[in-house]
């Protein structure tokens, strides 16, 4: 590394760490006035409220990365251009791009860490929050763990299967008193009663089943066609992890409108299991825009990067609080286009993965053309 990169480094990640810093201090003592009498009733000792930030800080993280990056870099370009120091080191036939370098690199950096904590971390931080803050608290005698499902059911539109089921595993997938239904080419429905299922070696099997097969007429008396204690179904393709994310964003579906869901509840990983097992969802518009705005988020942070540099590096003597003033501009218009690109998305008037990706391309080709044009 050239002794210029770690200069122009150092110069940003003092500023880029008191922001971070700053920021994560506000949320946390605004989150304490608003959740104190909470964390009281949940008789909850120092060590464990500070363990509760501790596990919330990713999701928090992953919002302000972005606005602290481009708040420290235009606080740090426009400080360097103050003094003259960008005039000098173009001077010396160091091209603006060029200068940016590490600046990309870092943005590049936080922007696979964003991703990350967003997948890895943020979706079971609430989660695990909520245990924290319930670990002094008597638990119920018949409260059910988080990985059981009750009288639930799911579909899977891809081939054609309806199931239901008394209570079920999402960890696992088994099964009790499972029912599946399945649609026939000739318009019949075959019925699979048992009381358990199980996948074993990516085979699913059922025990004490009962197959009945119902004709496409209507009012027609199901005719059994098998009983046996143990019946193997190797053409079910349904996997756990579909399993738990097709009851996870059907619940959400069916409570509140998607574009309400906050972006940590529906993970990747998730959000693609579930369209695996739905082609063709009814909500299709707003779950592709949702998928492709989780891809394009994370890289707001190398986006930020593109549109800052030549904001901060324009030359001339300005106080280092027009960097500030410039940052705030720059990510309320980031903020209202993403806002506006997502809802046009969700409302099928744009393409998913234009609206996901709008702003992202918008002002980063815009940072490109600027920096271009810096003389």
């Amino acid at each position: 590394m050239r002794l210029l990169d770690r200069y122009l480094l150092r110069e940003l990640l003092v500023p880029l760490g008191y922001c971070l810093s700053g920021f994560l201090v506000l949320w946390v003592v605004q989150d304490l006035i608003t959740e104190l009498s909470t964390l009281q009733n949940s008789k909850m000792l120092p060590l464990d409220i500070l363990e509760y930030y501790l596990v919330k800080a990713p999701e928090f993280v992953v919002l302000i990365l972005p606005m602290a990056l481009l708040l420290a870099l235009l606080y740090t370009l426009t400080n360097l251009a103050r003094h003259h120091e960008i005039t000098a080191i173009r001077a010396a036939g160091v091209s603006l791009s060029r200068l940016g370098a590490p600046y990309v690199a870092v943005g590049f950096t936080l922007a696979l860490l964003s991703l990350v904590l967003n997948e890895l971390c943020v979706p079971d931080s609430g989660e695990l929050a909520e245990r924290i803050k319930s670990r002094h608290v008597p638990t119920q005698p018949h409260a059910t763990s988080k990985d059981k499902v009750l009288n639930d059911g799911f579909v899977n539109s891809r081939d054609g299967r309806l199931w239901q089921f008394e209570a079920c595993d999402t960890r696992t997938g088994e099964m009790v008193a499972p029912i599946v239904l399945s649609k026939m080419a000739d318009g019949s429905r075959l019925w699979l009663k048992a009381d358990r299922a199980a996948l074993s070696n990516g085979v699913w099997t059922f025990f004490n089943a009962c197959v009945s097969k119902e004709s496409a007429q209507s009012n027609s008396i199901p005719m059994v066609l098998l009983r046996t204690n143990v019946l193997a179904q190797p053409r079910f393709s349904e996997t756990p992890d579909e399993i738990r994310s097709e009851l996870k964003i059907s619940a959400m579906l069916n409570t509140l409108s998607l574009k309400g869901v906050k972006r940590a509840d529906i993970p990747i990983s998730e959000l693609m299991n579930y369209l695996r097992l739905h082609p063709h969802p009814n909500q299709s518009a707003a779950l592709y825009t949702k998928l492709q705005g989780r891809l394009a988020t994370p890289w707001t942070c190398l986006v930020v990067v593109l549109i800052a540099t030549p904001f901060g590096a324009a030359s001339g003597r300005r106080n280092v609080f027009v960097g500030v003033a410039s940052s705030i501009l720059i990510f309320f218009a980031y903020y209202v286009l993403q806002q506006l690109s997502l809802a046009l998305g969700a409302g099928g008037t744009l393409p998913s993965w234009l609206a996901g990706w709008l702003p992202n391309i918008a002002f980063g080709v815009t940072g490109l053309w600027l920096t271009a044009r810096v003389r």
